[in-house]
């Protein structure tokens, strides 16, 4: 528990102090909470390990299996129920392995299929279960699949497993449409023509042929879905890593498989959510629901949230339903209003989706209310947990994104020349805005690093970089590398004890040793002592299968978000002025010091930017 400090302060009812109401008088629940949560996923604490910075176990400055299998008992002691890898396929990694090669081997990269099955071993031995990666939108162009099609002709079968098309203009010298990677440039790739095709270069007696779309990487074909082929090819995929004993499936990119019929031309500025007729018998937007929360995060366009991508993770529920252990499909999917997300967690489709709306929204007390409001109202209509998550590889941390001047801000990775993060403020917000995420009910995620307190790398040289994003933008966009740097395990160590050789892929900063895990653990107070008794106190509490009301007082507050969960009262003040506490009150758990007053019957004081779990008596 974080430690009270017992420094002497002013009387509670001094100006600008804001005082809590007692004993917290609540409003009606907005969230009832499924009981005992009966399936596992339903209020996990899941964390993500990304492979090839989270340990490396052979010393070549990559993270691999041995690496991570090395640290499950930091895991373990940290007390997660889960953890989601993200892609250690076969691979060229041109995308850090979202560029698949192989799904059914484990890139010599990160070591063996006989690795893999060890470090599942030892993380079940331990009582962690573990979820893999799935990349289904597109697979490498080192795909064996690829590979065939490119040396097949046109029209072929093997052709048929992507997306390939003639191009628009006299000579088919344009585009099939005006779509745009998300990587930046055109999603399109033209081939020569016939057989054995290999990508236009311009070279004299070339012969222009068909073009094959790409939502990301030119090295990152995306597959054809309304093909029964890929289908089937994709349910034994779940099955092979399903018999070896895997506990679920992220899935990347799950709301862009299927493309709206013709792949029409897309403006960019006109939603495909809006006018977009309800599917299955479903009814619209309830319009007595709470405001839908919306942050601007999702993706739109006739590429994404098609309804067709249902009717997959429908087959997909049924191959998992088929094993025991309560497998689970978690969704990558920026969707967005929130009524849209909840149809991929129906009953018979997936378990979780990610919120990014949550995620995107900003230190802000009345949006933070709003999206967990219209999170909770939309998942509980279809019966699923809300899936909370802050950080993950793909987006700059929240250690750093909270500590920006706007801390709404969404960049795609900070240059040295940007305006920089405050680093202490970031971090102060940071564990403030865990504290608040871990403390609503459903599960959570958490992003490797985060229990530590790292901070996004922002002073990374342009030639060290390898994110795609960097690259198809001419480094417009610094990517994502600043979130993906090697974890400091030991301060005093070259390369901070990353691996036996001091070497990291990516260059850590200086201000990694202060954070290094091994000079925070038994630190009271410390970023990894708060997040253990976080998660501790959370499972003690069950507030992951809790409920929630609003405490009234606070309920229109521009500075204070608090809620009732179950008996646990959680309380993040945002604003600039201390909330004092009433008489009596016990903090359970505190992001950051808070203060008392050494009166007989004490009253304790939230500072700013700090989250607080308290019981009242």
């Amino acid at each position: 528990m974080t430690r009270i400090d017992s420094t002497p302060t002013a009387a509670a009812t001094s100006t600008g102090l804001a005082t809590a109401p007692a004993p917290f008088s609540t409003g009606a629940l907005v969230h009832t909470g499924p009981g005992e949560a009966p399936e596992w996923w339903r209020d996990a604490v899941i964390y993500q390990v990304y492979p090839r910075s989270f340990a490396d176990g052979d010393g070549d400055g990559v993270g691999d299996l041995p690496g991570i299998t090395s640290k499950l008992d930091h895991l373990a002691e940290l007390g997660v129920d889960a953890v989601w890898l993200s892609p250690f396929y076969r691979s060229p990694q041109k995308d850090a392995g979202y560029d698949v090669a192989d799904y059914r081997d484990v890139d010599p990269l990160f070591g063996t299929l006989a690795d893999f099955d060890e470090l599942l071993a030892q993380a079940h031995a331990r009582g962690i279960r573990i979820i893999v990666d799935l990349v289904p939108n597109h697979t490498s162009d080192q795909h064996a699949w690829f590979q065939a099609a490119l040396a097949s002709p046109e029209g072929s079968p093997e052709r048929a497993r992507y997306i390939f098309r003639e191009g628009e203009g006299e000579h088919g010298e344009l585009p099939p449409n005006n779509w745009q990677s998300i990587f930046g440039g055109p999603a399109w790739t033209r081939v020569t023509a016939g057989a054995n095709a290999r990508p236009v270069t311009g070279a004299e007696g070339e012969t222009p042929g068909q073009w094959y779309l790409h939502l990301f990487d030119s090295t990152q074909p995306d597959l054809a879905w309304d093909n029964p082929e890929v289908r089937e090819e994709f349910e034994q995929v779940l099955r092979f890593w399903l018999d070896k004993g895997v506990d679920g499936f992220r899935v990347d990119v799950a709301h862009g498989m299927i493309k709206a019929d013709g792949l029409p031309d897309w403006d960019g500025t006109v939603s495909m959510v809006e006018g977009t007729e309800a599917a299955d018998g479903e009814e619209g937007t309830d319009p007595g629901a709470p405001e839908d929360g919306s942050t601007g995060a999702g993706n739109s366009g006739p590429m994404f949230d098609q309804d067709g991508v249902h009717e997959i993770y429908r087959a997909w529920h049924r191959v998992l339903a088929e094993y025991d252990g309560d497998r689970a499909l978690v969704a990558e999917a920026w969707v967005e209003p929130l009524s849209r997300l909840a149809r991929y967690v129906r009953p018979d489709e997936m378990h979780q989706a990610f919120n990014f709306s949550f995620l995107t929204t900003g230190w802000d007390a009345a949006p933070l209310r709003t999206v967990i409001a219209a999170s909770l109202h939309a998942n509980d209509e279809v019966g699923a947990p809300t899936t909370w998550v802050l950080s993950n590889h793909d987006v700059v941390r929240h250690a750093s994104r909270l500590g920006l001047a706007d801390p709404g801000l969404r960049p795609n990775g900070i240059f040295a020349h940007d305006p920089q993060p405050d680093e202490e403020l970031g971090l102060r917000r940071a564990r403030a805005a865990s504290l608040l995420m871990l403390g609503l009910p459903g599960s959570s995620y958490l992003y490797q690093g985060e229990e530590l307190g790292l901070p996004e790398h922002t002073a990374l040289p342009d030639d060290v970089r390898e994110d795609p994003a960097f690259f198809r933008t001419q480094g417009a966009e610094a990517g994502r590398d600043g979130c993906r740097i090697p974890l400091p395990w030991r301060a005093d160590a070259e390369g901070f004890g990353f691996g036996p050789s001091g070497k990291t892929w990516l260059p850590q900063p200086e201000s990694y040793g202060r954070y290094a895990a091994d000079v925070q653990r038994g630190v009271e107070g410390s970023t990894y002592e708060t997040y253990r008794t976080a998660l501790a106190t959370r499972r003690a509490e069950r507030l992951g299968a809790g409920t929630l009301a609003w405490v009234e007082e606070f309920a229109g507050s521009a500075d204070v978000v608090a809620f009732r969960n179950r008996d646990v009262v959680v309380l993040a003040n945002l604003g600039a002025e201390p909330v004092v506490l009433p008489h009596g009150t016990e903090v359970l758990v505190a992001s950051g010091p808070v203060v008392t007053d050494r009166s007989a019957d004490p009253q304790v004081r939230v500072p700013s930017d700090t989250t607080v779990w308290l019981r009242a008596h």
